[in-house]
């Protein structure tokens, strides 16, 4: 049986799924190194989390407070300086 959470518990959990997302994606980022033999892995993984995280942002999104939106858009330029930083194939 499904148990149905109040609203503001979904936006909530909403945002905390968007920002571990993010935060892992950003680790990640900071960890690869170029020159490491398992780089091309590193950045399969990196783009997979990437891909999550802005899954992620877009869910919570559609559920956010004024506040979380302004967070969430953060996480989305975050993200994408990220890519850019790491030249992540589309």
């Amino acid at each position: 049986m499904t148990q149905k959470f109040p609203y503001n518990k979904d936006k909530q959990q909403a945002f905390q799924a968007a920002q571990q997302g993010y935060e892992e994606a950003q680790g990640l980022a900071a960890t690869i190194i170029s020159d490491n033999a398992s780089y091309g892995h590193q950045l399969k993984h990196l783009k997979e989390e990437v891909n999550e995280a802005y899954q992620q942002i877009e869910n919570a999104l559609e559920v956010a407070t004024e506040h979380q939106r302004a967070q969430l858009e953060r996480f989305q330029q975050d993200l994408q300086s990220i890519v850019a930083e790491v030249n992540l194939p589309d």
